[in-house]
C-alpha cells in the first residue's frame, strides 16, 4: 500500500532533520572519528537563567480597530543565550492567548509580568522553564486587543487567528517584526528555524486549531488542549443555545482596556451576527475550523476531558474525525475530568511525553513516539489504557432501537425496532443526573430506554448520534438525548469545583528558575465522586431545525417532526451487570437553555434509532445482552453528580 503523500512528506522532513543533528554532533565535536548516533531526548544543558528575554511586535496586516494602521500583536520571547551565539538556530514552542493580563494560565491563574525595561519575567506555565534549557524557545503572544497588543478581540475569527498566524510567518521570514509597538526599528528572528509548535488550552488550544486550519507553513505541530473547534458549537448545537450570552461577552472579558474603548464596531457585529435564534451565520462560517481541516498540515495532539461541560467534546469528536480523513498524523488522551489541563490530572507521565511529542515533531529525534499507541483513555480515575488507533479498529455503527416497556417513559432499547409511543413534558428544573437516577421510574420529564443487564463489557468508541421523531404541543421545543451507563461506579467529579482534580498545597518542579519566575506548581490528585449512574455522552438541538440544521423554524403544534441530534464523542465501557441507557428529554437543566414554550412531546419510537459507535457492533452488543443476568445492585451512594456550577466560566473555566 503506498504511503500518502503527506506521510511521505512528514517521513522525509524527520529523518532530514535527524541527519542534520547528526552531522551537527560531528562538526562540534572536535576529533571525532565518525557520525555520533542521532540523539533520542533533548537534554536541559542551556542556562534558563541566563536565557534572553525580548519583546517584539509583529505586523498582523490587518486593521481590526479600523484607526488606518495595521495591528501588531506583542510577541513575548524566551530563549536559550548559547545556541544564537554559536549560529545555531532553533525551533519555537508557542502558546498565543488572550488570558496574559486578564485572567491567567493554568490551575494557579498565573499572569505574565514585566521588569522595567518592559521584558518579559514571568511566563505563565512551565513551557519556558522545561524546553528553554532544551534548546527550545518559548514564545507567548498577546491575541490582538489584549495586553500590550493592538486590535481588537474578535473571537476565533480573522483577527484572532492571524494574530498568531502572522507570528508563525515572522518566525519564517515571511512578515515584518518591530522593537517597539509603533516604532520603525525592525527586528529579526534569524535566530530561529522556523519550526514552531503550537500548544495552549481551552481559547489557546482554539487558536492552535484556527491557525493550523490555515496551512500556514512553518506550523509543524499542534497540542490543541480542551480546544474548541467550531465556535458556533461553543455557544449553540443546531439551535439550542448553550449560553445565555453570545461572543461579545466573552470578548469584552480579555479586551484591554484600551482596546474596549476603540472596539464598539467589532462588539456590535458579534451581537448582530451571533443572533440567539442559534441560525448559522457568516459569523460562524468564519469561526468554523473543522471545514478546512484538509488545509492542514501540522501534526496533531489532541487532550480533552469526556466530561468537559465548558468546552463540550463534541469539539475533539469533529476535530479528529475531520483530521482523520485528511490523513494528518495525529495522537489524543482522553480524560475522565472536566476541563482540566493533562499538566493537572496525569503530570509525571504527560510531561515526558509532551517533551517526546515535540523532540520528535520540532527537531526530528527518532525517539518511537510517532510508532506508540495512538490514544490514551483514562477507564477509571487514574487507570489508563491505551489503543494502536482511535476509535478502535473494531467499531462500528449499530443502531440500536427504543421500545414500548412495562411502565410509560421506562422502555427497553435493543436492536429490534420498536413500536408505540412515548411522551414527555419538557421541565427546564430537571437536568440530565435527575434523569437517569429515576431511569426505573415513570416520571413525566422524560423518556428512558434501557438495555438489559450485561453478561459482558460493552465498550463504546466514538461519536453517537440520535435520530429522534416528535410531536410537539406548542410552537417551540428543544430536545436532549443522553447516554447513561447504569450501575454504581467511582468516577472523576466533574462537576465539582475542581472539575475532577483536588489542588494540593506541595508542589513539583518542571525545570530551573529565576527569582520572578518559579517552575514549581502545587500538585492535585484526583477527586473522586461515588455514582449510580454515569453519563457518557450528551447532545442536544432545537425541534425546529428538522428541516435545515442551520436554520430554525416555528413547530406547529400536533404535527410530528424528525431530526437528528449529534452526541460527544467519547470512550466508555459498560461493565458487566450495568445497563446501558437511552434517554430523551427536553431541556437539560444548566447545560441548555430552554425554549421559549413548555411542550410536551409524544415520541414516536419506530422512527427514533440511537447509532452508536460499538467496538464490535452488532454482534458485541448482542453478546453482551443474551441470555439472563443479574441486574448489578445499586449502591447506597448519592445518586449521580447533580450540581453543575451555575457561574458562567470562560472558555479556560476554573482552570484555565
Amino acid at each position: 500500500m503506498p504511503i500518502p503523500a503527506r506521510r511521505t512528506h512528514r517521513l522525509w522532513r524527520t529523518f532530514a532533520a535527524a541527519a542534520t543533528t547528526a552531522l551537527l554532533a560531528v562538526l562540534v565535536v572536535p576529533g571525532a572519528a565518525q557520525a555520533a548516533p542521532a540523539p533520542r531526548e533533548s537534554q536541559p544543558v542551556y542556562s534558563y537563567g541566563n536565557a534572553i528575554r525580548e519583546s517584539v511586535w509583529v505586523d498582523t496586516r490587518v486593521d481590526g480597530d479600523d484607526d488606518g494602521k495595521t495591528d501588531r500583536v506583542a510577541v513575548d520571547i524566551v530563549r536559550p543565550r548559547e545556541p544564537a551565539a554559536q549560529g545555531r538556530k532553533i525551533p519555537v514552542i508557542m502558546d498565543a492567548s488572550p488570558y496574559y493580563s486578564c485572567c491567567g494560565r493554568g490551575n494557579e491563574s498565573q499572569l505574565k509580568t514585566y521588569d522595567a525595561n518592559g521584558n518579559v519575567v514571568q511566563m505563565p506555565l512551565y513551557y519556558d522553564n522545561y524546553f528553554v534549557p532544551r534548546g527550545y524557545a518559548f514564545v507567548a503572544v498577546d491575541l490582538a486587543g489584549t495586553n500590550r497588543s493592538d486590535g481588537c478581540v474578535d473571537v476565533g475569527g480573522r483577527s484572532d487567528i492571524q494574530s498568531a498566524k502572522a507570528v508563525v510567518d515572522w518566525l519564517n521570514g515571511r512578515a515584518k517584526g518591530y522593537s517597539s509597538r509603533t516604532g520603525t526599528e525592525r527586528a529579526q528572528a534569524s535566530w530561529t528555524n522556523g519550526r514552531t509548535g503550537m500548544i495552549g488550552k481551552s481559547y489557546d488550544g482554539t487558536i492552535a486549531n484556527g491557525v493550523a486550519a490555515t496551512g500556514v507553513e512553518g506550523l509543524e505541530t499542534i497540542v490543541p488542549i480542551g480546544a474548541i473547534s467550531s465556535w458556533y458549537d461553543y455557544y449553540f448545537q443546531q439551535g439550542a443555545p448553550l449560553y445565555d450570552s453570545g461572543p461579545e461577552w466573552l470578548s469584552d472579558a480579555v479586551e484591554s482596556d484600551e482596546a474596549r474603548a476603540r472596539c464598539a464596531a467589532v462588539q456590535k457585529r458579534l451581537v448582530d451576527e451571533a443572533p440567539r435564534s442559534g441560525d448559522w451565520t457568516s459569523l460562524w462560517e468564519e469561526r468554523d475550523y473543522v471545514k478546512d481541516a484538509h488545509k492542514v498540515k501540522a501534526s496533531v495532539f489532541v487532550t480533552h476531558g469526556m466530561q468537559d461541560l465548558n468546552v463540550r467534546a463534541k469539539h475533539f469528536g469533529q476535530w479528529w474525525d475531520a483530521l482523520a480523513k485528511n490523513g494528518v498524523d495525529r495522537k489524543i488522551w482522553l480524560s475522565q475530568t472536566g476541563h482540566v489541563d493533562p499538566f493537572d490530572y496525569r503530570r509525571d507521565a504527560w510531561v515526558p511525553t509532551l517533551h517526546r511529542w515535540f523532540d520528535h515533531e520540532l527537531l526530528g529525534y527518532d525517539n518511537g513516539i510517532d510508532r506508540e499507541p495512538m490514544a490514551d483513555i483514562e477507564r477509571t480515575p487514574d487507570h489508563w489504557s491505551t489503543d494502536k488507533v482511535w476509535p478502535a479498529r473494531t467499531t462500528a455503527t449499530t443502531a440500536l432501537h427504543p421500545g414500548k416497556g412495562s411502565a410509560a417513559g421506562v422502555g427497553t432499547l435493543g436492536l429490534a425496532s420498536g413500536r408505540g409511543t412515548e411522551t414527555f413534558t419538557d421541565d427546564p428544573a430537571l437536568s440530565e443526573t435527575d434523569w437517569a437516577a429515576q431511569i426505573d421510574t415513570s416520571t413525566p420529564g422524560k423518556a428512558g430506554f434501557i438495555s438489559r443487564p450485561l453478561g459482558k463489557d460493552l465498550r463504546l468508541s466514538g461519536s453517537s448520534k440520535v435520530t429522534v421523531t416528535a410531536t410537539p404541543t406548542t410552537g417551540s421545543a428543544h430536545l436532549s438525548a443522553v447516554l447513561v451507563d447504569l450501575g454504581p461506579a467511582t468516577i472523576r467529579d466533574y462537576a465539582g469545583a475542581g472539575e475532577g482534580i483536588t489542588t494540593l498545597t506541595d508542589r513539583s518542579c518542571y525545570g530551573p528558575s529565576t527569582t520572578g519566575d518559579s517552575s514549581c506548581y502545587k500538585n492535585t490528585q484526583a477527586a473522586t465522586a461515588d455514582v449510580n449512574s454515569t453519563i457518557f455522552s450528551r447532545g442536544w438541538a432545537d425541534l425546529g431545525t428538522y428541516a435545515n440544521p442551520d436554520k430554525g423554524r416555528p413547530l406547529t403544534p400536533g404535527k410530528a417532526y424528525t431530526v437528528t441530534l449529534q452526541l460527544a464523542a467519547s470512550d466508555h465501557v459498560v461493565p458487566k451487570g450495568h445497563r446501558l441507557a437511552l434517554i430523551v428529554a427536553g431541556t437539560d437543566k444548566d447545560l441548555i437553555d430552554p425554549p421559549s414554550t413548555r411542550p410536551t412531546l409524544t415520541v414516536d419510537l419506530s422512527r427514533t434509532v440511537a447509532r452508536v459507535p460499538v467496538v464490535g457492533g452488532a454482534k458485541a452488543f448482542t453478546a453482551a445482552t443474551a441470555g439472563s443476568h443479574g441486574v448489578t445492585p445499586r449502591s447506597k451512594t448519592a445518586d449521580g453528580v447533580s450540581t453543575y456550577r451555575l457561574d458562567r466560566p470562560l472558555p479556560g473555566g476554573s482552570n484555565r
